[in-house]
């Protein structure tokens, strides 16, 4: 069983600049009843399928698996639109890994820093370009940014 521990910031977009390649992510979630998350994603050259639970805290329940591309093709045109289009960033911070998505599409303008943690309570190090910590902020998930695009928002939610 897999479990994602993980917590979000904003990104000081005046400070943060890529310090290496991004990679291309397209994704999109296909139509459920909220218990469970099904989400495709293609990442360059791979694809995968994502099994997500409810989010408890910033902990939730998290299988993924490998697809051949054709199947995510396919399985894209059945998510909910508009997919979700980002590039993706990796920075490495004192052991830690994040995760930094520069999103493009109805979702210009947004970027979002993501760290993966061992347990709830990890200590690690800010970096400096991080911003206002979203993690339980329902408006910043990505199955979210479907349905209500950061293009659209009226003021910072």
């Amino acid at each position: 069983m897999g479990m994602e521990i993980e917590r979000k910031f904003l990104v000081d977009q005046t400070i943060w600049q890529p310090t290496g390649p991004g990679m291309s992510v397209r994704q999109g979630y296909l139509e459920g009843d909220g218990a469970l998350l099904v989400r495709v994603r293609q990442q360059d050259r791979q694809a995968f399928l994502t099994l997500k639970g409810r989010t408890a805290g910033i902990s939730r329940l998290e299988f993924e698996y490998e697809i051949p591309m054709v199947d995510a093709v396919a399985l894209l045109r059945l998510c909910q639109q508009p997919l979700v289009e980002k590039v993706r960033y990796v920075e490495d911070v004192d052991g830690h890994r994040w995760e930094i998505d520069h999103f493009f599409g109805a979702n210009d303008g947004l970027v979002i820093a993501e760290i993966e943690l061992t347990s709830e309570d990890e200590v690690f190090s800010a970096p400096q370009w991080l911003g206002r910590e979203v993690s339980g902020n329902p408006h910043y998930y990505n199955s979210n940014l479907i349905h209500h695009p950061y293009a659209e928002w009226k003021d910072e939610e």
